[in-house]
């Protein structure tokens, strides 16, 4: 979508403050011992007091309240029983929706101690989220958003993750246009003042593509290696770019 009104800021801003807190309230809880379940719950309990609904849920009846995926998984992690371990790398991924307005936000958070690989590859994907971001204004060339994010994962020694990009978002999880994480020059895309994107790099040590796990939601790099997720909602704009789900 594209922000139009006041009340479409107001919505977008408050569904973006959901998503926020949601990952405040997660983030130190992610610890050995800890089951993504129990997180998923107490994602559950904070969105409500927001009066926020689990997107994923309302669109798709995904079976949790948040993706919570871990080491080669990239997206898409069914929350359940499964309890978390050092060196574990986990990603929360939060999208919300509140009074017609949905935001969506995601980070990677290594459970210690981690080998000095994976941190790198954490480092590396939040590193290509702002260099993307820095391109994202009104009058450039969506392609070269993916440019950016690319260039920037590459010369950290890692991989973009082709199969999976971000996209526009705002009256529903997935809007137009597929935000690419690496350059497309078919793409002629130009970004408008006021568009709404999730913008997130999905990246992994040594592999471009993904494969679906059993439970038919679950995307894992192709070869196993780890896999890190940075994302947040923005608003493009003459200048740098509002995010709407920073803490």
């Amino acid at each position: 979508m594209s922000i139009e009104t006041e009340d479409d800021l107001r919505g977008m801003e408050a569904a973006g403050a959901a998503v926020a807190e949601t990952l405040r309230v997660l983030r130190p809880l992610v610890r050995p011992g800890v089951t993504t379940a129990e997180l998923d719950a107490l994602a559950a309990e904070t969105l409500a007091r927001r009066g926020a609904r689990s997107a994923p849920r309302l669109v798709y009846d995904f079976p949790g309240t948040i993706c919570i995926s871990v080491n080669d998984e990239a997206v898409h992690g069914v929350p359940g029983p499964r309890q978390l371990r050092p060196g574990d790398l986990v990603t929360l991924d939060v999208t919300a929706e509140l009074d017609g307005y949905f935001a969506d936000a995601a980070v990677t958070i290594p459970v210690p101690p981690v080998s000095l690989r994976a941190t790198r590859l954490v480092e590396a994907a939040e590193a290509a989220f702002w260099r993307g971001a820095d391109v994202a204004r009104a009058g450039t060339p969506l392609r070269e958003v993916g440019r950016a994010v690319e260039r920037e994962v590459r010369g950290r020694g890692f991989r973009v993750l082709r199969d999976l990009c971000g996209h526009g978002i705002g009256r529903s999880i997935h809007e137009p246009p597929s935000v690419l994480n690496y350059y497309d020059p078919r793409d002629r895309t130009i970004l408008s003042d006021g568009l709404v994107l999730a913008l997130e790099p999905i990246i992994a040590t040594s592999t471009e593509r993904t494969r679906l796990s059993r439970d038919g939601w679950t995307i894992r790099s192709a070869d196993g290696g780890l896999a890190a997720h940075f994302e947040h909602t923005l608003v493009v704009g003459p200048g740098a770019p509002l995010i709407l789900t920073a803490a």
